[in-house]
């Protein structure tokens, strides 16, 4: 495994962000496209092969070259796979963890991102103030389309222009900020709960403060 980066990073920052989903990424884009005065360069990635142990590699990676890597996790997924492992394989939720406590200890400048059960859950607390465990995706869908009547996980609908994803919920993200911060942080002992870190992409320091008006 590679050493992590030692040297300083100059210039304008780069921020590589790694995802398992094109919901993630169609989202992501707009901010790009939206928040016009960010000095960061955001850049999502998905990876071709999506196996956990290749994301967590890729994430590595990245950290060599970008002042900051954010690694974004569907919990639904860990555990779909963790179901669905072969007899005697190491479950993926296992694997997570042990991936997640090496780069807390090892990495300052990648920032692991949980939504459980997935990123509609992070939409979902821009309306609501909640720590209900949905244990698939299409259970926070459904939850979700109760403010959001026509939502689709589609990339017509995120990125539809002067209407994106982005957009229809900016006057609600410093809520969505709130009640993410309410429920705390991935607890590893606690993982069937209702929550989303996506707070620690959108307060990082190199945004000052144009998300927290």
């Amino acid at each position: 495994m590679r050493n992590k980066r030692q040297i300083p990073f100059k210039g304008k920052p780069r921020f590589a962000i790694v995802i398992d989903g094109e919901t993630e990424f169609w989202y992501l884009q707009m901010i790009k496209r939206n928040e016009r005065s960010i000095v960061v360069n955001i850049e999502p990635k998905i990876p071709q092969r999506k196996r956990l142990s290749e994301q967590y590699e890729n994430v590595i990676k990245l950290s060599e070259e970008y002042t900051k890597v954010f690694w974004i996790i569907d919990f639904d997924v860990l555990a779909s796979e963790t179901k669905s492992a072969k007899a005697g394989s190491k479950p993926a939720i296992q694997s997570f963890l042990a991936y997640k406590k090496t780069i807390a200890e090892k990495y300052k400048n990648i920032v692991v991102i949980v939504n459980t059960p997935c990123l509609e859950f992070w939409l979902l607390l821009h309306f609501e103030t909640t720590s209900k465990y949905f244990d698939t995706c299409e259970g926070a869908e459904k939850q979700l389309k109760k403010h959001l009547k026509d939502y689709e996980k589609t990339q017509k609908f995120y990125t539809k222009q002067d209407n994106d994803i982005y957009l229809r919920l900016k006057p609600n993200l410093a809520n969505a900020l709130k009640n993410a911060k309410a429920l705390k942080l991935f607890d590893t002992e606690n993982p069937n709960k209702g929550m989303s870190e996506m707070q620690l992409f959108f307060e990082s320091n190199e945004f000052g403060s144009l998300f927290k008006k």
